[in-house]
């Protein structure tokens, strides 16, 4: 906005507002007593330039982003989670594991919420916490199998299923989506738009679809994935139920009005399975380039989910082919073929096997 207002151009004015009778030479009086104020005044339009840009929404980020959305709309950034869950320990009979203690993946540890003893089926089912905020707690089944610090008469630690509930905070970007989607589609009295804020506004939801009348008049189906652009879990749908509708009794004891009787549910997976012929860099392995390809493919399917009805054809192969490692492919199939994947309305896609070959 202030482009042009530069210390030279500023000295130039101030210099011209001077009467030509005096010596405006440079180096000399004149010229170096305006060359200071110049330099402020050009410091200062700076300031103005920076201070203008944040008028504009799109400019802001982090803190400043929060503070301009929370006071327009009363939207808050959702904060990162920790990962819970649930692991078998085997020891000795009589063996404790206490409130604290550290049970460990190869990338976390995860701490005990509880005091447990193993009795004589050299047992126990203890509830851990992640130690760290984030999705970095969400790990594979059988990834939690060590003590980090030995504990006596405790021998083996698992977790027999995925842990898949830990959310990173919100980012900007989703931040922002949500001001928008609050002031260009008006949430009032309860229409759809106010079902999509209500599920959205839970910790841990990514996104979220509407079904009007699903069931009949007063009857609305809410589907929603995690933050994660994964299925939710099924206690995510259990919070998101009790928040706009607990019990599904329709009594406006959430958000929903009296008489309106919301059924909340997880997007079903949709697996993507790919496989494909590369022309690999001698630089790289196959195992390399398999992975770089699955943080691609999953950072697409993260980008559509919600979003857009199809998984396509096209895309992927050009994900691929920009992938480091690949200089060229053929024989590419998706889902066993060679073309789009529709997905369904109450579907998420999400990757599921990858198989190069060269």
């Amino acid at each position: 906005m202030y482009e042009d207002r530069t210390e030279e151009n500023i000295k130039k004015e101030m210099l011209d507002n001077i009467s030509n009778e005096m010596d405006k030479s440079e180096n000399k009086f004149i010229s170096n007593a305006v060359t200071p104020a110049a330099i402020k005044f050009a410091e200062t339009y700076i300031d103005l330039d920076v201070l203008a840009n944040k008028l504009d929404v799109e400019n802001l980020e982090d803190e400043e982003l929060e503070r301009f959305i929370y006071q327009r709309t009363g939207i808050t950034r959702k904060k990162a989670t920790k990962a819970t869950a649930t692991v078998i320990i085997t020891g000795q009979e009589g063996a404790r594991i206490s409130k604290g203690d550290l049970v460990g993946a190869d990338t976390v540890n995860f701490i005990s919420t509880e005091d447990k003893t193993i009795d004589d089926t050299g047992q126990m089912v203890v509830n851990v916490e992640c130690e760290t905020n984030g999705s970095i707690g969400n790990v594979p089944a059988g990834a939690i199998k060590y003590f980090p610090i030995s504990i006596a008469g405790l021998t083996s630690v698992t977790n027999t299923e995925s842990v898949i509930n830990g959310y990173d905070a919100e980012s900007d970007t989703s931040l922002l989506e949500r001001y928008y989607e609050r002031i260009r589609t008006p949430a009032t009295s309860g229409n759809k738009y106010h079902y999509l804020n209500w599920a959205k506004e839970v910790t841990g939801i990514g996104n979220a679809r509407v079904v009007p009348l699903w069931q009949g008049d007063n009857t609305v189906k809410v589907i929603i994935i995690d933050s994660n652009k994964q299925p939710a879990s099924a206690e995510l749908v259990s919070q998101v139920q009790e928040y706009i509708d607990p019990g599904m009794g329709g009594l406006g004891a959430g958000q929903a009005p009296i008489g309106a009787f919301c059924t909340v549910v997880s997007a079903e997976s949709k697996d993507i399975n790919i496989s494909v012929k590369v022309t690999k860099d001698e630089n790289y392995s196959l195992e390399q380039i398999k992975l770089n390809i699955e943080e691609s493919m999953t950072n697409y399917l993260k980008e559509i989910a919600f979003k857009k009805n199809l998984v396509s054809y096209a895309q992927i192969g050009s994900l691929i082919l920009n992938v480091d490692g690949v200089l060229d492919y053929t024989d590419l199939r998706v889902n066993e073929g060679i073309e789009n994947i529709i997905i369904d309305n109450e579907e998420v896609a999400i990757l599921g096997e990858v198989v190069l070959s060269e």
